[in-house]
């Protein structure tokens, strides 16, 4: 086993100090006079003045050999080719995501973060989740000690030796943690929606383009082999002309989950961490962890939580991934019965897209989505395509010159693009355009009205109160955009 890379002097670059630690280890001296003499006077010099990241010196890696270092909370050291990796969020959703980061060869946890010690998502027992659970999942996969355990998200994105942070939380977290992670310099994989307010996402996905950061959102389903098909069919113009898509999603709840007790939690370090920029409500089982979804101060209900996923196919297939609709207006909003909750259990949001293409967005449709053309139609869901040509659904058919992008797996997409710096299959605009027509849907509702939305200036036209409305957020100091 080769010890650690020792700490470099002072302005001297990451390959440098590795490789002169791999000189020191040479007991032949003619391999490290090889080594230390002729690859250093080459090089040396010129990577000081680049002062190589940890990033580009992986870009390197392939080709060059370098000793293993140290990776804290792994017993055996680690080769510098592992990215490394940390969780916001220990909660279901977030180890769930945190586990398919386990099973990568070329991923290390060094480190996740959770409000909560322990706790049981929806249920008062069975299976656990919070910091706890999720270090010690950590060392059993890796056969260690748990790994790195942090309440606060800033003391985990502040770790140097961190190239990958996973933002598993709420969506009223989204933003703020993601922006901590990318002004620390860190890639980011994000659940969707990709926001809680509109004006996060732009100021997310700005933030992304000005740092040339990596950006994955949790659309997974932009990784699955029926959805490119689907879009593939539609973008080679084999149902002709769209004239309508029919996006199905799932209706809320008109009943409480659990106990509806309110309590004061005001003075709980674990509850105020995990409300972080939304209004400090009253604790109530009913609405936290797995349940916060249906109440607006922390969530969008079931249409901000499942329109990153059958929308954001609808845009990849449209050719939207950049744009948007022209007009959007809300209809048959309800309002539930429940006790803890006021997500709408009923809704609909009805667009207009260039072309004079309509869609519609809600429960009243079948789950997943439906592409009607001049020619035909095809229907996509989690684990099923038909189509009114089955002869394009055949496995050896070709659908045309247009190809979709081909992802070998969310997370492998993912580490594959922090590796070339390429963008991912779903990045953090096309994230952003995907959910942008329910946060219209919700001011519509808001206003009694239809809107006209400039996608390219992001901006309704002709009516400020309506501008006002969608670009309104508020976040509990002092959790801040920044």
């Amino acid at each position: 086993r080769s010890p650690p890379v020792p700490s470099r002097p002072r302005g001297e670059s990451f390959l440098a100090s590795a490789l002169r630690a791999r000189c020191n280890q040479c007991t032949d001296e003619r391999r490290r006079r090889a080594i230390g003499t002729t690859f250093a006077s080459r090089n040396f010099n010129r990577m000081k003045k680049q002062s190589l990241t940890r990033r580009r010196f992986l870009q390197h890696a392939a080709t060059i050999a370098i000793v293993p270092a140290a990776v804290p909370g792994r017993a055996q050291a680690a080769p510098r080719n592992r990215l490394t990796v940390g969780l916001i969020g220990a909660g279901g959703r977030g180890t769930g995501v945190m586990n398919s980061f386990l099973g990568e060869k070329d991923a290390q946890v060094i480190g996740v973060c959770d409000p909560y010690e322990t706790h049981f998502r929806d249920q008062t027992a069975g299976r656990a989740f919070g910091w706890k659970p999720a270090a010690e999942l950590v060392g059993r996969r890796y056969k260690t000690k748990p790994c790195a355990h942090y309440a606060d998200y800033r003391e985990l994105c502040a770790r140097k030796d961190l190239d990958i942070v996973i933002v598993g939380t709420p969506d009223h977290w989204h933003a703020v943690q993601t922006l901590e992670a990318l002004r620390n310099g860190k890639d980011v994989y994000c659940e969707k929606p990709v926001t809680h307010f509109f004006a996060e996402g732009q100021a997310v996905y700005r933030e992304v383009a000005k740092r040339k950061a990596i950006f994955q959102t949790g659309s997974q389903q932009r990784s699955d082999h029926r959805f490119r098909l689907a879009v593939e069919i539609v973008r080679n113009g084999l149902l002709g002309d769209i004239k309508e898509v029919q996006v199905g999603l799932p209706g809320g709840t008109h009943n409480d989950t659990g106990d509806t007790t309110a309590r004061d939690y005001s003075k709980h370090k674990d509850y105020q961490l995990w409300t972080g920029p939304a209004p400090l409500l009253d604790y109530t089982f009913s609405r936290h962890h797995r349940n916060w979804r249906w109440h607006l101060a922390y969530g969008g209900g079931q249409l901000m939580d499942w329109i990153g996923h059958h929308n954001d196919i609808c845009h990849w297939a449209l050719g939207e991934d950049r744009r948007g609709p022209t007009r959007v207006e809300a209809k048959n909003f309800t309002q539930t019965k429940a006790k803890t909750y006021n997500a709408p259990p009923h809704y609909e949001v009805h667009c207009e897209y260039a072309g004079g293409i309509r869609t519609s967005m809600g429960p009243h449709n079948t789950m997943g989505m439906k592409m009607i053309g001049t020619e035909g139609w095809v229907h996509v869901t989690r684990g099923k395509i038909t189509c009114s040509k089955p002869a394009l659904l055949k496995p050896d058919f070709n659908p045309g010159p247009f190809k979709g992008y081909l992802s070998p797996g969310h997370t492998r997409n993912f580490l594959d693009c922090v590796k070339s710096r390429k963008e991912t299959i779903c990045p953090a605009e096309t994230a952003h355009r995907s959910i942008t027509p329910g946060h219209l849907g919700y001011v519509s509702n808001t206003l009694g009205r239809a809107l006209k939305w400039d996608a390219k200036k992001e901006q309704v036209t002709g009516d400020t109160e309506a501008q006002k409305l969608l670009t309104q957020m508020t976040h509990r100091k002092p959790w801040t955009l920044g």
